[in-house]
């Protein structure tokens, strides 16, 4: 596994981190929670120490399951949680109702407080490595966020800050009240906007970008074929990234980058994710898993070295289809 330091901090990071929004079960069809706690358990064996998660994340879900699988571990995570999605009050813009419960982006000084103690009870620790704003909240002044964060920070409770789903503006007022180590946003092959503004700037300023969606929902795996069905409340029944059209797209894309795969040994899920965080030297990919095969396969692409030409390669198969 590759290691890089976070942002500003002294963290020593995994390029690859687990991403555990699916094992929240909403939106996603259920989940499975023996099957997550061994995912977790496959990518922390298999060298990935960064664990990312959310409260929103099946309404703490997410959170209590990785508390329960570091237990006795903790002090090799790199633990990385959020805040700004609230339902504990109705303070800011509602957002969505998570089954049934209406949910608020709100950054306000009392709720990230609040919201950090709540965390910390789940994930049974007494400190946050990475804490990231969640959503932005256009009712609260950063400023007054970014106060809150950076108390928090004095105190020891958490290590670093992060902000996810900002805009340029957004990051650069964030930058003007203090560090920020990281941003997290979604860039994957299909999702690359961030290169045109938010990437430069974190270059620039020595930003960490996690990148979310790395494998556009399972669709560049290669695994999803046009038999492929979505169940439950899966959030890619009605996308149409997911209609049979573009999966077709998508596949023969993929079987483009299929030779530079078997060069390497690797899948082309592999080979994505190592292109991914090859585009910045910033870049730390976050991938989700539902259970320890797919932990264990999604750390090998931490290890996975490409040479400026094989990069030039996947792009080039790419820009002929995208």
């Amino acid at each position: 596994m590759n290691y890089k330091t976070l942002g500003s901090s002294d963290i020593e990071t995994s390029v690859i981190g687990l991403g555990t929004w699916a094992m929240g079960g909403w939106m996603w069809g259920g989940g499975n929670d023996r099957d997550s706690i061994s995912a977790i358990h496959a990518a922390l064996d298999n060298g990935v120490n960064l664990i990312d998660t959310a409260p929103a994340y099946g309404l703490g879900r997410s959170e209590s399951l990785v508390g329960e699988a570091i237990r006795g571990r903790r002090d090799k995570v790199v633990l990385a949680t959020k805040c700004g999605l609230v339902w504990h009050t109705q303070k800011g813009n509602h957002f969505f109702d998570e089954e049934g419960t209406p949910v608020y982006r709100y950054l306000g000084a009392d709720a990230i407080r609040y919201e950090l103690e709540q965390s910390l009870k789940r994930l049974g620790t007494d400190y946050i490595d990475l804490y990231i704003t969640h959503w932005q909240d256009p009712t609260t002044p950063i400023a007054e966020t970014m106060d809150a964060l950076l108390q928090l920070k004095q105190e020891g409770k958490i290590r670093a800050i992060g902000v996810s789903n900002v805009n340029e503006t957004e990051l650069r007022e964030y930058l003007a009240c203090g560090p920020v180590d990281a941003i997290q946003e979604k860039y994957s092959m299909l999702d690359r906007e961030i290169e045109a503004d938010l990437l430069p700037l974190c270059e620039q300023q020595g930003v960490g970008v996690l990148s979310y969606s790395t494998l556009a929902q399972g669709l560049l795996t290669g695994k999803i074929g046009p038999d492929r069905q979505f169940r439950g409340d899966d959030q890619r029944i009605t996308d149409p990234r997911f209609s049979l059209e573009n999966r077709q797209k998508v596949a023969d894309m993929l079987a483009a980058m299929a030779p530079l795969a078997h060069a390497h040994n690797v899948s082309i899920a592999q080979l994505v994710i190592a292109w991914t965080i090859a585009q910045s030297g910033q870049m730390f990919a976050l991938c989700g898993a539902r259970d320890a095969r797919q932990s264990e396969e999604n750390a090998v692409a931490g290890q996975v070295t490409l040479t400026a030409a094989e990069i030039d390669q996947v792009s080039t198969a790419l820009s002929a289809f995208f």
